[in-house]
C-alpha cells in the first residue's frame, strides 16, 4: 500500500494535465470544459484499470505458484524502465537525438514549417466539452509506465473485489489532481485561479527536467530494489 501512494504521488506530476488546464481556463466556460476532461479521462483510466486488475489478478489465481517469481519480474522490469527514463532526460540524451533527427529531416526535406499545436491543443481550443472530454479519454488511453506499475501493485494486495475497485478509483482520481485541483479552484476562487497556474506552469517549464529525473529515479530505484530483494531472498 506503501508503494502504491508513492507511485500515485509521483504520477500526479503530470506536465500535460498542468497544460491542458491552461488552455482550458483561458476559454469561455472553463468548469465545463475542465470537467468534460476529467469525465473523459477518468472514463477511460478507471475502465482500463479495472479491466488490468481483474484480469490478471483472475490469472495470478490460476497460477499462483508462478506469482512470486512473476511479481519480482515485473518490479524489476518496471524500475529499469524509469531509470533508463531518468538517465536519458538527466544527460540529455534524448534532447541531442532529437536535435539530430531534426537536422538530418532538414537535410532531407529542407527547414522544418513552424511547429503548430498539438493536436490535443487543437481538440481544446475548439471550446466544446464534448471535445474536452475526447481530449481526456483519449490521453488516458495511453498509460504511463507509473499507472502500470500502480496497477500491477493493487493486483499483489490481492484486496476484494469492492476494494479494488475503490482504489482503482481513487488512483485515477488522484492522477488528475492538477486538474481537479484548478477545477475546484476555479469554482471558489475564479479570479485567483488562472494567475496561481500561469505560474505553476511557469515553475514546471523551469524545472520539469529535475522533476522529472528525480521522480522516475525514486520510483524506479524503488521497484528495482524492491525486485532484487524478493527475487534472491
Amino acid at each position: 500500500m506503501q508503494q502504491i501512494l508513492v507511485l500515485s504521488l509521483i504520477a500526479v506530476v503530470d506536465p500535460v494535465i498542468l497544460a491542458a488546464a491552461g488552455v482550458m481556463l483561458l476559454m469561455p466556460g472553463p468548469k465545463k470544459l475542465m470537467l468534460g476532461f476529467v469525465l473523459g479521462a477518468l472514463l477511460t483510466s478507471i475502465t482500463l484499470g479495472l479491466v488490468i486488475v481483474f484480469s490478471l489478478q483472475d490469472k495470478s489465481a490460476a497460477v499462483s505458484t508462478t506469482q512470486h517469481t512473476v511479481d519480482p519480474v515485473l518490479d524489476i522490469a518496471i524500475g529499469l524502465a524509469l531509470l533508463v527514463i531518468s538517465i536519458v532526460v538527466a544527460t540529455g540524451l534524448w534532447a541531442r537525438l532529437e536535435e539530430r533527427g531534426k537536422e538530418r529531416r532538414a537535410e532531407r526535406h529542407g527547414p522544418p514549417k513552424e511547429k503548430g499545436p498539438s493536436r490535443m491543443d487543437r481538440m481544446l481550443a475548439k471550446g466544446s466539452p464534448r471535445l474536452t472530454f475526447c481530449a481526456g479519454a483519449v490521453y488516458e488511453a495511453m498509460p504511463s509506465v507509473l499507472y502500470l506499475g500502480v496497477m500491477h501493485d493493487i493486483i499483489k494486495l490481492n484486496a476484494s473485489t469492492l476494494g479494488s475497485i475503490l482504489l482503482v478509483v481513487l488512483i485515477c482520481v488522484a492522477q488528475l489532481g492538477l486538474i481537479l485541483v484548478p477545477l475546484i479552484s476555479f469554482v471558489v476562487a475564479p479570479t485567483w485561479t488562472p494567475r496561481a497556474l500561469e505560474r505553476a506552469k511557469a515553475w514546471l517549464s523551469r524545472d520539469s527536467r529535475k522533476l522529472v529525473v528525480a521522480a522516475t529515479a525514486i520510483a524506479g530505484a524503488w521497484l528495482l530494489g524492491r525486485g532484487l530483494i524478493y527475487l534472491l531472498g
